[in-house]
C-alpha cells in the first residue's frame, strides 16, 4: 500500500480504527478473532492503527498491543488520553497534566511498548489550558515516552494554540461524504501548518455503506441507538446520499465504501481515513479503495451528489455534543 505523512510520521494511505472491536458497535469480538484481524490487515500493507484509553474503556488497548507484539517495529500505533476514570467507568473529561502523565504510563503498559507512536488528547477540555496539556506531551516526547502530538476534534484556535507549543503532527475528526464540515475552516488550517488529518467514520458508521437502513435495528450496547443521525426518520431522510453513491458506484466497478474512501484519499494527501470493522470480507473491500483511482469527474460527481442532500441529524446529542470544540 502507497504511504503517506502525518506531520513527519510515515504510515500507511488507509489506517485501521480497532474501536468497533472491542466497543461502540455492539458485544465486542472474541480476543483471537480480534488479534487475527489486526494481523491481516498488518499482511495487507496497514501499519498505521488507531485505539484509546476510553475503548472499553482499556480492553481495546490490550487487544491492540498483543495483536501487534510480533510486528511492533513494523507499524505505528495511535492511542488517546483526556478522560478521567472511576474504575473502568468514564467519569468525563480529564485532561490536568498529572492525570495525563499517569494515564499514559497505564496506556503504555497495556500496549506493551515503550513509546506510543502518536499521543492525542482525545477531546478538548475546556478546563485545563490547550498549552498545559502540549507542554505535558512535549515532556512526554523529551523523555522519550511519546512519538508525536495529536490533537481529535479540536477547532482552529485550539489547534493553532497547541500547534506553537508542540507540533501537533494529525488531527482526528469525523469527515466523510456526509460530514463536511472540516472543509470550512479545519482542513485549510492543517494544509497551512503541515498537519495531518485523519478521518475518523469515514464510512459514516456504516451508513455510507448501503449496508444499513430506516428499518435496520441495532444491539442495545450500540452507540448509533443514541445518535441523532440514527433515528428512524433521519436515516430515511439521508438514504438520499446512499442512493446517489449507489448508482455511482454501478458504473464505476467499485463499492460504496470504496467509492467513500477513495474519495476522502483524493481531497489532500495529508488525509489519511481509518475505517474500522469486525469482518475480514469487509477489511479486504476497504483496502482496495487505495487502488481506486477516481477521474476528475467522478469526484465532481462525488461532491455534488453530497452537496444535494439536506443532511438531518445532529452528529451526537446534547452531552455529547458538549465535547467538541469549535
Amino acid at each position: 500500500m502507497d504511504t503517506r505523512t502525518l506531520g513527519g510520521l510515515n504510515v500507511s494511505a488507509l489506517g485501521f480504527g480497532c474501536m468497533g472491536l472491542s466497543h461502540g458497535y455492539g458485544a465486542a469480538v472474541d480476543d483471537r478473532d480480534g488479534v487475527a484481524l489486526i494481523r491481516a490487515a498488518v499482511d495487507r500493507g496497514v501499519t498505521f492503527f488507531d485505539t484509546a484509553q476510553v475503548y472499553g474503556p482499556f480492553t481495546n488497548e490490550q487487544l491492540v498491543g498483543r495483536a501487534l507484539a510480533p510486528v511492533r517495529d513494523q507499524v505505528v500505533i495511535a492511542t488517546k488520553f483526556g478522560f478521567g476514570y472511576d474504575g473502568a467507568r468514564s467519569t468525563g473529561l480529564n485532561s490536568k497534566p498529572e492525570h495525563l502523565r499517569a494515564t499514559v504510563e497505564d496506556s503504555l503498559r497495556r500496549l506493551g511498548v515503550e513509546r506510543i507512536d502518536l499521543l492525542y488528547q482525545h477531546r478538548v477540555d475546556p478546563d485545563v489550558p490547550i498549552e498545559e496539556v502540549a507542554g505535558a506531551v512535549k515532556e512526554l516526547i523529551a523523555d522519550g515516552k511519546v512519538g508525536h502530538f495529536g490533537l481529535s476534534e479540536a477547532g482552529v484556535d485550539v489547534i493553532r494554540r497547541a500547534h506553537a507549543v508542540q507540533p501537533v503532527a494529525a488531527l482526528q475528526s469525523e469527515y466523510s461524504l456526509w460530514w463536511r464540515e472540516p472543509e470550512a475552516q479545519i482542513l485549510p488550517t492543517l494544509i497551512e501548518l503541515g498537519i495531518g488529518f485523519v478521518p475518523f467514520s469515514p464510512l459514516g458508521k456504516g451508513f455510507l455503506t448501503g449496508a444499513i437502513s430506516s428499518t435496520t435495528t441495532f444491539s442495545d450496547n450500540d452507540v448509533r441507538n443514541n445518535l441523532p443521525r440514527f433515528t428512524e426518520q433521519a436515516r430515511t431522510d439521508n438514504q438520499a446520499i446512499v442512493d446517489r453513491l449507489s448508482a455511482i458506484a454501478a458504473r464505476t466497478n467499485a463499492t460504496n465504501a470504496q467509492l467513500a474512501l477513495a474519495w476522502l484519499l483524493a481531497q489532500h494527501p495529508s488525509i489519511v481515513p481509518i475505517p474500522g470493522t469486525t469482518k475480514l470480507p469487509r477489511l479486504e473491500e476497504n483496502l482496495a479503495a487505495a487502488e481506486v483511482r477516481l477521474a476528475a469527474g467522478e469526484l465532481a460527481e462525488l461532491t455534488q451528489a453530497s452537496d444535494q442532500v439536506d443532511y438531518q441529524g445532529d452528529r451526537y446529542p446534547e452531552h455529547m455534543q458538549r465535547w467538541i470544540n469549535r
